[in-house]
């Protein structure tokens, strides 16, 4: 795992339900990844199962030091779609967004979901209180599940969809 001074997270897309394979896959290359995950209740036909969801559907952390490490290998790796950048150079993250995240796992290993009970309703103004977003301000659209929400963030002149935990946003 390379963490030195000079590297940096950034942010690879992967293919359907293949965050795991796509980690394992850059791990042994010698990246370091990180994938927030939290236990999901699913409800179906009368059974009540805790499953290991993926915080991010599709998208996992991956620290990268643009000059020593082979970062245009990520996207031909196995699992991955591609790093998420613009004009064919990755988007750095800030760092607070991974470490905050990292702050909140259980012993576990797991992000605790517990769920707030303010309710927002599609079309409200919000305001994220934490990381890499911290005090920006979207516009809710609607709950993913009991644990997490869709809102709009106006980012780099247009409007960009995010999924996050309920407990990171605020009225604003």
């Amino acid at each position: 795992m390379n963490s030195s001074s000079s590297s940096a997270w950034y942010v690879a897309q992967t293919q359907i339900q293949a965050e795991a394979k796509a980690g394992a896959n850059l791990v042994r290359q010698g990246f370091e990844v990180y994938v927030p995950r939290y236990l999901k209740t699913v409800r179906h036909a009368r059974r009540v199962n805790v499953v290991k969801s993926p915080l991010f559907p599709s998208y996992i952390f991956v620290r990268i030091d643009l000059e020593t490490q082979r970062w245009r290998a990520i996207n031909s790796t196995v699992g991955v779609k591609r790093l998420v950048g613009h004009e064919g150079t990755p988007v750095q993250i800030a760092t607070d967004l991974v470490e905050g995240l990292r702050q909140h796992e259980q012993a576990d290993g797991f992000l605790s979901m517990l769920v707030p009970t303010v309710r927002f309703k599609a079309g409200d103004a919000v305001r994220m209180l934490s990381g890499a977003f911290d005090s920006c301000r979207g516009i809710f659209q609607a709950r993913t599940d009991s644990q997490r929400v869709e809102i709009l963030l106006e980012m780099l002149g247009r409007k960009v969809r995010i999924i996050t935990d309920v407990r990171s946003i605020e009225p604003a």
